[in-house]
């Protein structure tokens, strides 16, 4: 386990650095950059802009760049932001808890409903409710969620008024639970809808093929009551395909976080990202790709040590 723990983190580390540098460099050569803010809201002569660019070190060749960034960063020290001068490790800080309300209670909904419509499916395979099912994972995964997302607060915030349109609490109220659960209603259901579909397939792709095994089909002859024979044997064996999903879905989940939080003025890390990319903010930028990297390569190596732990013959060496 401790030479197979080394290996993986080896492995993220050597993805981080790729990751590092393919993102810094596509962020550099990409058009525009920092001192257009400063043409565009400021009369800054070519003097002024020379010096600015001089003092965040712009003017220097893009690998030097990066390596001053590389050290900074192995030193702890994440960059401060181009727009305010703040930390960059602060303003992740401060608006990482809303992601992660968002991406939670999202991603509770995704596997309560999707594991649920995945093993009635597999127990009522090719009945009226799995055709049903499987229609509506395939428009789930059609829909662009900005635009599910507009739907969602045009018919029930505007039309019906049923749920605010954006921010995480009333404005001129105090903090109460309920206010806040309220606007959570639009963001967690438009991003939790998204994901349900590939969990409710995984699932009843996972279920139809163990529910047919000979330790099921010997449970049911025992008189195992059918809901014990579906959780305890059935349910628990389907699981691996669930964890390997549940790791590859971080980056969909920050992916969907991004569009939802921009378009329900949700302040987290995903509406940050969109203004500081308008801006050019690389040192926001690279901060919010690094912890992104950092929890997806996480994500993953938790899922495969879960592994051993749904199903006992795996041994890794």
């Amino acid at each position: 386990m401790g030479r197979y723990l080394m290996r993986r983190l080896f492995q993220g580390g050597a993805v981080l650095v790729g990751v590092t540098v393919i993102a810094f460099a596509l962020l550099h050569l990409a058009p525009g950059g920092p001192l257009a803010m400063y043409t565009l809201t400021t009369s800054m002569g070519a003097e002024d802009l020379a010096r600015i660019s001089h003092e965040l070190g712009l003017d220097q060749p893009l690998p030097v760049q990066y390596a001053r960034w590389a050290t900074n960063l192995v030193r702890g020290d994440w960059g401060r932001s181009y727009r305010d001068s703040r930390p960059v490790l602060v303003d992740i800080a401060d608006r990482l808890p809303g992601t992660v309300e968002l991406m939670l209670a999202s991603l509770l909904l995704a596997i309560g409903i999707g594991v649920a419509v995945g093993i009635l499916g597999a127990l009522r395979r090719y009945s009226i409710f799995d055709y049903l099912a499987t229609t509506g994972a395939m428009v789930s995964l059609s829909i662009p969620t900005f635009w599910f997302g507009l739907m969602m607060i045009f018919v029930f915030s505007v039309s019906l008024g049923w749920i605010p349109s954006g921010d995480m609490y009333s404005l001129g109220k105090p903090f109460s639970l309920l206010d806040r659960l309220h606007h959570l209603v639009g963001p967690v259901t438009v991003l939790g809808l998204v994901l349900v579909a590939p969990w409710s397939r995984y699932t009843r792709s996972g279920m139809l093929e163990v529910l047919y095994q000979d330790y099921v089909r010997t449970a049911r002859a025992k008189g195992v009551p059918a809901p014990r024979v579906v959780v305890q044997h059935a349910l628990r064996n389907a699981l691996i395909p669930l964890l390997t999903l549940a790791g590859v879905q971080l980056p969909m989940l920050f992916g969907g976080a991004l569009v939802t939080e921009t378009v329900f003025s949700w302040p987290g890390m995903g509406r940050f990202f969109v203004d500081s990319l308008g801006y050019r903010d690389y040192p926001v930028l690279m901060g919010i790709l690094i912890f992104t990297a950092i929890l997806v390569i996480l994500g993953n190596l938790l899922a495969d040590l879960l592994y051993a732990v749904v199903d006992p013959r795996i041994r890794f060496g």
